[in-house]
């Protein structure tokens, strides 16, 4: 049961690690966030708009209770990394642009998949 916890909060620790200042730089429309919208075509207001999910999403797996909303931002992290990874697959990026997302969606996985009880919602498995 401790491992379980254990490989619980070291999964959500590295996706809030992945995603905050990730979307924190994103909101202030760093040099890197600006050129990686770019060169996957998105246009520029997109920055902002997935760096204040990216942040929201980050508060809201540590944030106690709320299990509706930790579901919600699972369910966006999930659909923000496989559409990195087919962003970075469409505009013909370097195998690892692809690569990298997909890895950290085995992380989130893991964070959701041995979440305790009281971040579930009910009948959630």
């Amino acid at each position: 049961m401790k491992a379980k916890r254990i490989g619980y909060w070291v999964c959500m620790i590295l996706m809030v690690f992945f995603f905050l200042p990730g979307g924190v730089m994103y909101v202030l429309r760093s040099q890197a966030a600006v050129h990686a919208v770019r060169v996957l075509g998105f246009p520029m207001y997109f920055c902002v708009f997935l760096g204040v999910w990216k942040v929201l999403g980050s508060m809201a797996l540590v944030v106690p209770r709320f299990a509706l909303l930790k579901e919600w931002a699972y369910a966006g992290m999930f659909f923000d990394l496989t559409g990195a990874a087919v962003a970075a697959w469409a505009t013909g990026a370097a195998w690892w642009h692809v690569a990298a997302p997909l890895s950290i969606l085995f992380i989130l996985y893991g964070s959701w998949a041995l979440r305790p009880a009281s971040r579930r919602t009910n009948g959630a498995a």
